[in-house]
């Protein structure tokens, strides 16, 4: 039979496990929460695996209205705004707006952009370039980027009974900072400003896009 000091000393054991593995959920609770919408289309956030080369196309003349929403979450120092803050769009025609965003601080700064389209059933009609969310991005002290942002909504959108009401979408971003990087982690992060300008030029030149959406339909 095994002794009190025994079992005491299994019972700590087991204890300390429990509080370990709740500590590692909790570090990556972000991460697995941008996983999970980005899977399962939950939240406004369209699934996105590899890209995939569309080719926008609507026979429909109908219109609708999309408007651009920014955000920075506490701590963050920097200014961040779409630069036009709606546009009326045919179905399936691609469309460029630009965000704009500038650290207002001294220092570099790598920050994170989530985003999500609302209302939340237009999610899966949303079609955009791969820009600069989900990926830490760095700023230099009082540095600015001008982000690019191409997309176009599925004409399949007016025939989603729950979907087609709604004539406002809004694509919606917020920046959270990045605490606790080390200096490799730093420069390691995305030049915002640079590869927002390349992708800008590459757009120009090329006068085409590729766009990313698999969220799940009805």
């Amino acid at each position: 039979m095994a002794s009190p000091a025994a079992k005491n000393g299994r019972i700590v054991a087991a204890l300390v496990l429990v509080l370990v593995a709740m500590a590692v959920l909790v570090s990556y609770a972000p991460t697995l929460y941008r996983v999970f919408c980005s899977v399962t289309g939950y939240g406004g956030t369209p699934r996105t695996l590899d890209p995939k080369a569309v080719t926008p196309h609507a026979e429909s003349n109908e219109r609708i209205t999309v408007t651009f929403d920014a955000n920075v979450a506490p701590g963050l120092d920097w200014e961040f705004r779409p630069e036009t803050r709606e546009v009326e769009v045919g179905f399936g025609e691609p469309v460029e707006a630009a965000y704009y965003a500038k650290n207002n601080t001294d220092e570099t700064i790598v920050a994170r952009a989530a985003f999500n389209v609302l209302p939340y059933v237009a999610a899966p009609y949303f079609f955009k370039i791969e820009c600069f969310c989900f990926t830490e991005e760095r700023l230099g002290p009082g540095e600015s980027a001008r982000m690019p942002v191409v997309f176009y909504i599925d004409e399949q959108y007016l025939k989603d009974e729950a979907a087609a009401p709604n004539r406002t979408v809004t694509l919606s971003y917020t920046f959270y900072r990045q605490d606790g990087l080390s200096e490799a982690e730093i420069a390691a992060a995305r030049d915002l400003a640079a590869g927002s300008k390349a992708l800008g030029e590459r757009l120009e030149e090329t006068q085409q896009a590729v766009f990313d959406n698999d969220a799940p339909r009805r």
